[in-house]
């Protein structure tokens, strides 16, 4: 696959947002806010009981780091769409829950599963991720880690930026 996208880059570089187990998607996107006319509001109030003031800090560029089941609860897209639009690049995770992970490709974050997740970084460390290599380099540290590369479906939704475009794409739209 050749990836010459200009919205792709299979380099994701960015500071390390440290979250633990069961991270769901009310704590992602509280339930309070779901019914905002006003889609900023979600934004604000993304990881708010997690992380206070994370819309406030968090950098295009950044990832997530998790332990078990990230993104478990409700099967609510907003919980990858404001991860995605306040600039996050990609989520590594002992595992996601199946919901989460699928509704990530299709708006096209990519999720990294990695048993030792709690391994690869601490807060704020600088990770270099390469999709196409399935390869994790802390920047801090300079260790490298490798992790099952993305199938090739996988990885044009990724590339594309999501479902819509692939679907566009077949439809030659």
């Amino acid at each position: 696959m050749i990836h010459n996208s200009p919205l792709f880059s299979p380099i994701v570089e960015g500071r390390v947002w440290r979250v633990g187990d069961s991270i769901d998607t009310d704590l992602i996107v509280p339930s309070h806010v779901l019914t905002e006319q006003d889609y900023t509001k979600l934004l604000e109030a993304t990881l708010e009981s997690v992380i206070p003031n994370f819309a406030k800090q968090v950098q295009k560029g950044d990832i997530i780091i998790a332990g078990k089941n990230f993104g478990c609860g409700s099967s609510r897209e907003e919980a990858v769409f404001v991860l995605k639009e306040l600039g996050i690049r990609a989520i590594i995770a002992e595992s996601f829950a199946r919901i989460f992970f699928r509704n990530a490709i299709n708006l096209g974050l990519p999720v990294i599963k990695f048993p030792a997740s709690q391994t690869i970084g601490k807060q704020w460390d600088k990770l270099r991720i390469d999709l196409i290599q399935g390869t994790m380099k802390n920047l801090n540290t300079q260790q490298i880690f490798k992790f099952s590369n993305f199938s090739p479906f996988i990885l044009r939704y990724i590339e594309k930026g999501g479902a819509i475009q692939v679907i566009k794409e077949r439809l030659h739209l």
